[in-house]
């Protein structure tokens, strides 16, 4: 599928990147396009849903109180770019955690700055790091939450289906590989969408595509089907406490560490 981001748009998010950098005084180690654009169903007038990870200089880290240090970087949207970033540290402490957003981030096929081994050293890692099972509660909550609030209803907003398909997609894509989902939601549809609702799903992507925003309109009946039956399968099996910490894993902690030295000495 191909990615494209005009030029002017992408010059203008680049040099956002480097204000920021000079700002704060930190290094972009990776930026990337997150959410719809990422996902593959933009609309004409989505935003650009930026997100990068930053490292300050080392001696920021060498404090007694680095813990209650901000470790994030925000900016209002403006001209649709939205704009913000992790420090290093939140960022590995949620990688350790399967963090379902961040492995997103790492799998973008829309990338401004890779200026380190920092996002390809943890994309390495991700098969033997991540947890299954926290990742199908992460988006287990995401499709019920959406369902919810926007499907089950007398006029259903139809731009919730991808935000509800998406996820529930991910986690059939989990329990039949045994892997991380990819990020583009037509690898999804193709590889474990059940063959009677793709013809309804391909006539909401192009309506998608085509529109500047998707309103309200009568639920569809087979894919609100396959949410419910999917939704019930589910059960309680993805609910409570369910995302264990990967501090307790010697090898993964000697990995991350080793990583977090190297890129603060470079």
């Amino acid at each position: 599928m191909e990615h494209v981001i005009k030029p002017e748009i992408k010059q203008e998010i680049l040099r956002r990147l480097r204000a920021a950098e000079f700002e704060h005084n930190v290094k972009i180690l990776y930026a990337c396009e997150s959410g719809s654009r990422a996902w593959g169903f933009a609309s004409l007038d989505s935003d650009y849903d930026v997100r990068f990870i930053y490292a300050h200089l080392v001696d920021w880290y060498l404090s007694f109180d680095v813990e209650r240090k901000r470790d994030v970087i925000e900016y209002p949207i403006v001209d649709e770019i939205d704009c913000n970033g992790w420090d290093i540290r939140k960022a590995m402490y949620l990688f350790s955690r399967t963090n379902g957003a961040l492995l997103e981030w790492l799998k973008s096929p829309i990338r401004y700055l890779e200026s380190s081994v920092f996002a390809a050293r943890l994309r390495n890692l991700e098969n033997r790091a991540a947890n299954r099972r926290a990742l199908c509660y992460h988006y287990s909550h995401m499709a019920r939450g959406n369902a919810k609030d926007y499907l089950f209803r007398g006029q259903a907003r139809l731009k919730k289906y991808f935000y509800v398909l998406r996820p529930l997609l991910a986690i059939r894509y989990i329990e039949a590989y045994d892997l991380p989902p990819p990020i583009e939601f037509q690898s999804l549809v193709d590889t474990v969408a059940p063959a009677v609702i793709k013809p309804a799903i391909s006539k909401l992507l192009a309506l998608k595509k085509q529109s500047s925003e998707l309103g309200y309109g009568p639920p569809i009946k087979e894919i609100n089907g396959f949410i419910a039956a999917e939704i019930t399968r589910h059960g309680s099996h993805f609910t409570g406490p369910g995302r264990p910490d990967m501090h307790e894993r010697e090898e993964m902690r000697i990995a991350l560490n080793d990583l977090f030295r190297e890129v603060l000495s470079n």
